[in-house]
């Protein structure tokens, strides 16, 4: 059963990351798509955020086996992946995205129900079963750059978007012989609302948790630039192997996350967020002043801090979250953390992102400089203000909450 569930993580991230992080690359490059065009194409993935708990709260919870909607969503994935694959222009490109993110997006948590219903002990065995979820975006990279060298042109990037709908298609027909994950009786408790973490709202009356959930939002900005823009920048400043080498981001997640218990209990919760958010700031600010010669280093530098950034900040951030809501409101709290952060926060930096890459576009590329200054300085203001309002807390660590939800991306 271990090795069923790995699987079905391996494939679960390798879908994603297939053709998330080269997607801006393909779309301006070769389509000719506009940088707005752009910003809408991966806000698909914000949307899918804030609707995916209407498919989980009104339908996994309540009425199908969870492996079953799994199948027939990567099902119906694959022929959406296929025809994106097959398109060039926006006005149906962008549909057919948009809807298969909306069905996307809620395999997320559908995947990570089914392994924590099946794992007898999920405290101590899902470490193990989500890290093939990273290694399978870690895998897809490689095979883009290293192994089919499709980023070596651009045009070949739509390549992508077919191998994404195989690896579909394959775990669409392998989720039918997971085994059975039916919904609970009576449904899943707080239902929709807890689904939406509309219970959690409560736990805004802290002082504490309202500015860290004010944060959490406002991160979200600046890290929308890396996803949409990261792998774009890398191929215009031509950085050989870009997708190949940003996995370095995701091998860099998993090690962070083996220290974050120790800045938890050494540094504390204040200072673990604080630094999350300092490190998107320096991300950028290397990301500006780096080169494809031999400041490259910088750039290099530059993603291995994902995992700094992302752990440090999001997987803290959760454990504090879980800190804060106590039993009642566990879920809830999870659910309304990742609806604000990849739902609404990422949606806004997603349009910013976008709108400021336009403004700075010149012959031949971006003037990616100034483009990175803006979130650098923007993520050491939340930086800033944060130290300055959030008190400081001691929170006990005993491990990442089960509803962490999946990067990543990368």
């Amino acid at each position: 059963m271990y090795t069923r569930l790995s699987v079905m993580m391996f494939l679960e991230f390798f879908i994603w990351g297939a053709w998330f992080v080269t997607m801006g690359t393909y779309l301006t490059g070769p389509l000719g798509f506009s940088d707005a065009e752009n910003a809408l194409a991966y806000a698909t993935q914000s949307w899918g955020a804030i609707i995916a708990p209407f498919v989980i709260g009104l339908i996994a919870d309540k009425y199908v086996n969870a492996e079953r909607l799994l199948g027939a969503i990567h099902l119906v994935g694959a022929v959406l992946m296929y025809r994106i694959a097959e398109t060039s222009e926006f006005a149906t490109f962008y549909p057919y995205l948009l809807l298969y993110m909306i069905l996307y997006m809620p395999t997320l948590a559908l995947v990570n129900a089914i392994s924590f219903r099946q794992l007898d002990d999920p405290a101590r065995r899902f470490g193990l079963i989500r890290f093939w979820g990273t290694f399978g975006w870690i895998v897809a990279g490689l095979l883009i750059s290293f192994g089919f060298n499709w980023d070596s042109q651009a045009d070949q990037l739509r390549n992508t978007f077919t191998m994404a709908a195989v690896a579909s298609l394959a775990l669409g027909v392998f989720s039918f012989t997971l085994p059975a994950t039916p919904p609970k009786k009576g449904g899943a408790g707080g239902g929709l609302r807890e689904a939406l973490g509309l219970d959690a709202l409560a736990l805004l009356r802290d002082r504490n948790f309202l500015i860290f959930f004010a944060a959490s939002i406002l991160i979200c900005i600046p890290l929308a630039f890396y996803y949409q823009h990261a792998n774009q920048f890398l191929t215009e400043v031509q950085v050989a192997n870009a997708a190949g080498i940003q996995t370095i981001g995701q091998m860099s997640e998993l090690v962070f996350m083996l220290l974050v218990p120790f800045f938890l209990k050494r540094f504390g919760m204040k200072m673990t967020l604080l630094i999350g958010m300092l490190a998107w700031a320096a991300r950028y600010v290397l990301f500006a002043y780096g080169n494809a010669g031999e400041l490259v280093f910088m750039l290099i530098l530059g993603i291995a801090l994902h995992g700094m950034c992302y752990d440090f900040f999001f997987v803290s951030g959760q454990v504090f979250t879980d800190s804060k809501a106590g039993p009642r409101y566990k879920s809830a709290a999870q659910g309304l953390i990742t609806l604000a952060t990849y739902g609404v926060g990422m949606l806004i930096g997603f349009w910013v992102a976008g709108q400021l890459t336009a403004a700075f576009a010149i012959d031949g590329g971006h003037d990616w400089r100034s483009i990175w200054i803006y979130p650098a300085a923007f993520a050491a203001g939340v930086a800033v203000l944060f130290a300055l309002l959030f008190k400081n807390e001691v929170v006990a660590y005993k491990s990442a909450p089960t509803g962490t939800p999946a990067r990543d991306h990368g």
